[in-house]
C-alpha cells in the first residue's frame, strides 16, 4: 500500500484526506440520521398525553425541545399554539428549516468530495503523462523505468479518484434520501399535532394512544 501511495506521487495525499473525511462524515451522519433519534416513534403520543392531562409545564417544553428534532419542531408549534393555527404553523415551519439545515450538516462537503475526487485522480493522470512525454522528448523511448513511472503514477491517481468518488457519491445520495424521508416523517408528525390542537382530528389522537 505505502508503495502504490509513493508511486501515485504527491496527488495521492489529498486523495487519502478525502477518503479519510468521506469516513468520517459518512460514520456521523450514519449515526446522527438514526430514524428513531431524529423522530422518535412515540413522542407525538408521549405529548399528546401531556396535553390531554394537562401536565405539560415548562420543564416538560424544554425537555421535549432538547430530546430530538421532532421535539424541537414540536415544542415550537405548542408554543406559539395559543396564537392561533396559522401562528403555530408557522413556528413549525421556522423551527423546521433550522432542524433541516442541522440534518443535512456536512451533506454539501460530501457531495464535493464526490465531485472533486476524480478530478484529482485526472489531474494526477495528466501530471504522470506529462512525465513519460518529457522523458521520451528528453532519453528517448529507451528509458522504460522513467516511462513505466509516469504512466503508474497516472493509473493509481486515477484509481485512487475514482475509488474515494465512488463510495463518496453513494453515501451522499444515501444520505440525501435518509434526511428527505425524515422531513416527510416530521412534516407528517407536526400537522398530526396542529390538526388536533386547532382542528377536528382530536378523536383520533385519542385512538392512537
Amino acid at each position: 500500500m505505502y508503495e502504490l501511495v509513493v508511486a501515485g506521487g504527491w496527488l495521492m495525499l489529498p486523495i487519502i484526506l478525502c477518503s479519510i473525511i468521506v469516513i468520517a462524515i459518512s460514520f456521523e451522519r450514519y449515526w446522527t440520521l438514526r430514524p428513531e433519534k431524529v423522530v422518535p416513534p412515540t413522542l407525538l403520543g408521549q405529548v399528546w398525553n401531556w396535553l390531554k392531562h394537562e401536565t405539560f409545564d415548562r420543564e416538560k417544553l424544554s425537555q421535549l425541545r432538547q430530546s430530538s428534532p421532532l421535539g424541537t419542531i414540536l415544542a415550537a408549534g405548542i408554543s406559539n399554539s395559543s396564537h392561533g393555527r396559522e401562528v403555530m404553523k408557522d413556528s413549525i415551519e421556522e423551527a423546521a428549516s433550522q432542524v433541516v439545515h442541522e440534518l443535512e450538516k456536512y451533506l454539501a462537503p460530501l457531495g464535493t468530495i464526490a465531485a472533486i475526487a476524480p478530478l484529482l485522480g485526472l489531474l494526477g493522470t495528466v501530471i504522470g503523462m506529462i512525465k513519460v512525454f518529457t522523458a521520451i522528448m528528453i532519453e528517448g523511448t529507451g528509458n522504460a523505468g522513467v516511462l513505466a513511472g509516469g504512466i503508474s503514477e497516472a493509473l493509481i491517481t486515477t484509481a485512487a479518484g475514482l475509488t474515494v468518488a465512488i463510495p463518496a457519491m453513494i453515501c451522499h445520495r444515501y444520505f440525501e434520501r435518509r434526511v428527505d424521508s425524515l422531513v416527510v416523517d416530521m412534516e407528517e408528525q407536526s400537522i398530526k399535532l396542529v390538526d388536533a390542537l386547532h382542528g377536528d382530528r382530536r378523536f383520533k389522537m385519542d385512538e392512537s394512544h
